[in-house]
């Protein structure tokens, strides 16, 4: 016969796993603190810190003093009890962070994959790489995240396609665990950013939004609930096929051998980089920025891209009513609060729906970020459940 945990080891492991999260979400506190906040007897929090204390999580870093009687001592989770890895894989530039169990990074590397088209092994060594620049041993990595350009498929975990990296086929997942012998999560590059905004920027703390991302490429992160909506097949988002007044469909755009499927038509042909890029030619202009601070001879051009825009924004909006709209990518950072608020103007002319449209507030690789995140996200689960 089975035997299964009886109710007091199920409440060790609810008390541990409480006090766990509460030092990684609010940094060291005392054993006062923790019994405060998670409602534990003095003897039970002192009993739980010991456990952890014994499986090496947990740890004393210093003092805090109290009033009449002796300092009590703070606790905060180990640094080095868990390391994730995330990384941003593009055509060109691979980079690669490892960041500690509080999310802290130890190191951040970008390597070029030098013509290597074999996603293992790109990704081998931009892990390696990073793991030797920050002295953690790759069997410390508890979770792996990557972040591509493309459609994933959320059942196989595999990327279905991607225009950027064709190299990237069904049995990469697969075969990128066995490489690294521990399971491994492939992610949208969008997504990933709007797991960063959500998290540390212009949507922090916002359970239902939109982060359009306007580059090399477009796309659309769906934050519903505060989770990421994917679809069935894990094209939910892909903007940059939307049909638009006044540009051809996008036509042929199947994936066959042998050939790419073709980019040109929708949304794509109108706010891509390449395609702003060319209309700011058209103006004078070497880019958006140069238009924004060019003042008022540069509102022309940036009347004409926040009108494109606004033509996917508010085809969104109708559907989803996110409430919030970030812009992202090189075109959202370069017209600033310039574009957003014509944007916004825009939408509300087109549509009965007036989202608050922002500018991406995350400074660094917010593709990077979102990687480190949900790969924290993965190991703290792993170390709650053990």
């Amino acid at each position: 016969m089975e035997r299964r945990p009886g109710v007091p080891r199920l409440l060790r492991e609810i008390n541990d796993r409480a006090a766990l999260e509460l030092l990684l979400d609010t940094g060291p506190m005392t054993r006062g603190q923790i019994g405060d906040l998670t409602g534990l007897s003095k003897v039970t929090a002192s009993q739980t810190l010991a456990r952890l204390e014994e499986r090496g999580l947990v740890e004393v870093v210093g003092e805090q003093a109290g009033g009449r009687g002796p300092n009590a001592a703070l606790y905060s989770v180990v640094p080095s009890s868990a390391y994730v890895a995330g990384l941003d894989v593009g055509p060109e530039l691979v980079s690669t962070a490892i960041a500690d169990i509080h999310g802290r990074t130890i190191a951040e590397v970008t390597v070029a994959p030098n013509g290597h088209d074999d996603p293992v092994s790109v990704v081998h060594s931009a892990v390696v790489k990073a793991c030797r620049s920050g002295k953690v041993s790759l069997a410390k990595l508890r979770g792996v995240v990557i972040g591509t350009p493309g459609v994933v498929d959320p059942r196989s975990g595999d990327v279905r396609f991607s225009f950027d990296l064709p190299g990237w086929h069904e049995g990469i997942h697969e075969a990128l665990a066995g490489d690294l012998k521990r399971e491994v999560t492939i992610e949208n590059d969008v997504n990933l950013a709007a797991l960063a905004e959500r998290a540390a920027g212009a949507a922090k703390g916002v359970d239902d939004f939109v982060l359009l991302w306007a580059g090399r490429g477009l796309g659309l992160a769906v934050m519903l609930g505060g989770k990421l909506h994917r679809g069935r097949s894990g094209s939910a988002g892909e903007i940059g096929y939307l049909p638009v007044p006044g540009v051809p469909l996008a036509e042929d755009i199947r994936a066959v051998p042998g050939r790419l499927p073709s980019l040109a038509g929708g949304l794509q042909s109108l706010v891509s980089a390449e395609a702003v890029a060319e209309l700011a030619r058209g103006y004078g202009y070497d880019g958006i920025a140069q238009a924004v601070a060019d003042g008022a001879r540069g509102e022309p051009l940036l009347d004409e891209i926040a009108h494109r825009l606004a033509l996917g924004v508010a085809s969104v909006c109708v559907v989803l009513d996110p409430g919030l709209v970030v812009l992202a990518g090189d075109v959202g950072k370069a017209g600033g609060v310039a574009l957003t608020s014509r944007v916004e103007e825009a939408v509300a002319r087109i549509c009965p729906i007036r989202p608050e449209v922002v500018t991406t507030a995350v400074e660094d690789n917010p593709v990077l970020r979102g990687a480190v995140i949900a790969a924290l996200d993965q190991a703290r689960e792993e170390i709650f459940a053990s």
